[in-house]
This record gives structure tokens, sequence and C-alpha cells, in this order.
């Protein structure tokens, strides 16, 4: 599956990177949300000051283990949502870097 960027877990529990596609590179910032619901998203993905996306939390089936899964709309998409989840980066022994890994949906 592609990478379509790369993010570090911040201190405060939120990642800061870059998203790189075809046609844009662009700084990303996986916000925190204050959550008022239990189904509403985890983190507000952002874009300087445009939010171009929302991240949840979620559980692996089979391990249980911990990821986080990522949804992503702009112009530049055109009128597809992208669909993400976070994974450990190729090539980086940091546990507090990851790959967005980018899940084509037809």
């Amino acid at each position: 599956m592609p990478t379509i960027g790369r993010v570090r877990l911040q201190p405060d529990g939120s990642y800061r990177g870059q998203l790189k596609t075809l046609s844009m590179q662009q700084a990303i910032h996986f916000m925190r949300n204050r959550k008022t619901a239990d189904n509403q998203p985890d983190f507000l993905v952002m874009a300087n000051d445009i939010e171009i996306g929302a991240a949840w939390i979620r559980n692996a089936i089979a391990t249980g283990n911990e990821y986080v899964s990522v949804s992503l709309a702009a112009p530049e998409f055109g009128n597809k949502t992208l669909y993400a989840n976070l994974g450990r980066a190729a090539g980086s022994d940091d546990d507090s870097d990851f790959a967005i890994i980018w899940n084509p949906q037809d």
C-alpha cells in the first residue's frame, strides 16, 4: 500500500508531519479533538488552519493493538475521500515515527 506521508508522535499525543502526493506536499497536524460524544473523531487533521480530515483510534480485530484510522478530503483529491492508517514507518526504529499508509477504495 502506498505511503502518502509521514508523521511523528508529539509529547502531547498529537502528530505532526507531511502529507505528500503527486500533486501536493503539505505540513499537517493531527490535533487532539475535544470530544463531546464517543463517535466523534479522536483527532482533527489540519493543514495550516484548514481542516482536511479526521482520525480515530481503533483496535485491530486480530491482535487488539491500537492503530489510527484516517479519513482525508480536500479539493486536490477531487470528489473522493482518501482513507489511510498510521503504521510503522519503513526503515525506522523510532516508535514515534509513522507512515500515512493509503488504503485505496473503489
